[in-house]
């Protein structure tokens, strides 16, 4: 199993992780010592456990608050997709509707071509 050293607030850990995810959990721990940076320049020299406590809690807060974005943005998705297929069952209706309706005039259009083409009684003239 890989092992990875990582600094955090100053101190090297060696870490084992997954074959191929080395560079993700360095990622991982800088993204992490970022934090503890943030508090530490905010809140001054404090305990590293308070500061790695913070560090923790505003991860945690910031992964809460994108899991409800996601959740939201997910609801978004559903609605989206449920109204673009009762647009595109509208969009067939119509299309049936359009068809019928076409379908008859073109069957109104024929007949009045065959009383237009056939000898008219008024018109025939007798043999006689």
């Amino acid at each position: 199993m890989p092992q990875v050293n990582v600094t955090i607030a100053g101190r090297a850990y060696r870490m084992a992780c997954g074959e191929g995810e080395e560079a993700h959990l360095e990622g991982l721990a800088a993204l992490f010592d970022g934090k503890i940076q943030e508090m530490r320049g905010a809140f001054g020299e404090i305990s590293d456990m308070r500061l790695q406590v913070m560090a923790a809690l505003t991860v945690a807060d910031e992964l809460n608050e994108t899991k409800r974005k996601l959740t939201a943005l997910e609801a978004d998705v559903a609605a989206l997709r449920a109204e673009a297929e009762a647009a595109a069952e509208r969009a067939r209706a119509d299309e049936a509707r359009f068809a019928e309706r076409l379908s008859a005039v073109a069957e109104r259009i024929e007949r009045l071509g065959h009383a237009l083409s056939a000898p008219s009684a008024a018109t025939a003239h007798p043999d006689g």
